[in-house]
């Protein structure tokens, strides 16, 4: 049985878990503030009960150019409320008084800057997060931000593609920790009916540079999907899907409901699909 780091994440440890089990993890992402962070708190704990292996928390930012418009829109409705990074900091420390789920704060790097890296830093570990994905930061710009996340115990997460090159990918594994996170295609988010064709060659190559967890997101909404990526991956990221289910509910608590029904399908999709490293080098 594998035995994580003493001082590993919350996030590191579950995914030693899931590799133990051999099971495909879910990892969910919300919009913090959508509609309100009260309302957040909520759908964290149901996502959570229903069995979400990490929550990437989105801080809602004025420019997502990685995002599609069903996340759009939740961060348009996510800035109305008054969302901030601060308050979605917030909002972690409030989850931790409930529930010990891996908790990623998902943000563009201006709020990051804003409020100061040390500052960030200091306050994302005490509220009790455990990493951090900065969207459009790059590993060349990154020294400072990775320097400051790892003293606080932090894991910096960054984005493969596609169009990234193999020396390419070799970098952003080098500075990713936690997991690495891998975009299933081109353009951006949005849930999709079918996977790229191409996706089992794009995991080799990533497998042959990385012994971090491969997460792949972008696209991924139906437990088919995730049939697939057990026998490819070590985690699925559902975004814009569970993004979509908050903005038709007709009510907080009908939300919860959707949320957690959508998470339990996809993770006994994950348990099903045990035979995983199909594609391992």
């Amino acid at each position: 049985m594998s035995v994580p780091d003493a001082n590993s994440t919350r996030i590191s440890k579950r995914f030693a878990e899931l590799r133990d089990s051999g099971e495909l993890g879910i990892i969910a992402y919300i919009t913090a503030g959508d509609p309100s962070l009260d309302a957040t708190f909520k759908f964290v704990l149901a996502l959570a009960a229903a069995g979400a292996d990490v929550i990437e928390l989105g801080v809602p930012f004025s420019d997502p150019l990685a995002d599609g418009p069903t996340i759009q829109r939740a961060s348009e409705r996510a800035l109305k409320s008054g969302t901030s990074l601060a308050g979605v900091i917030n909002l972690v420390r409030r989850v931790r008084e409930s529930s010990q789920v891996p908790l990623v704060l998902f943000s563009y790097y201006n709020p990051i800057l804003h409020l100061g890296l040390e500052k960030f830093a200091r306050a994302a570990r005490e509220a009790g997060a455990d990493g951090v994905l900065a969207t459009d930061l790059t590993p060349e710009e990154s020294a400072d931000y990775r320097r400051i996340l790892a003293e606080h115990h932090l894991d910096t997460i960054f984005l493969g593609a596609p169009t990234s090159t193999d020396e390419r990918l070799v970098k952003i594994a080098a500075v990713s920790s936690g997991f690495l996170y891998l975009i299933s295609r081109t353009g951006v988010t949005g849930a999709k009916d079918l996977l790229p064709d191409d996706l089992p060659a794009l995991v080799r190559r990533v497998r042959a540079v990385t012994q971090l967890p491969i997460a792949i997101g972008f696209g991924i909404s139906l437990p088919a999907h995730v049939a697939v990526l057990g026998g490819l991956a070590d985690a699925a990221v559902v975004g814009s899907a569970l993004v979509s289910e908050i903005e038709n509910a007709t009510s907080i608590d009908a939300a919860c409901e959707a949320l957690g029904s959508r998470t339990r399908a996809l993770k006994q999709a994950a348990t099903r699909g045990l035979s995983r490293r199909e594609v391992a080098p």
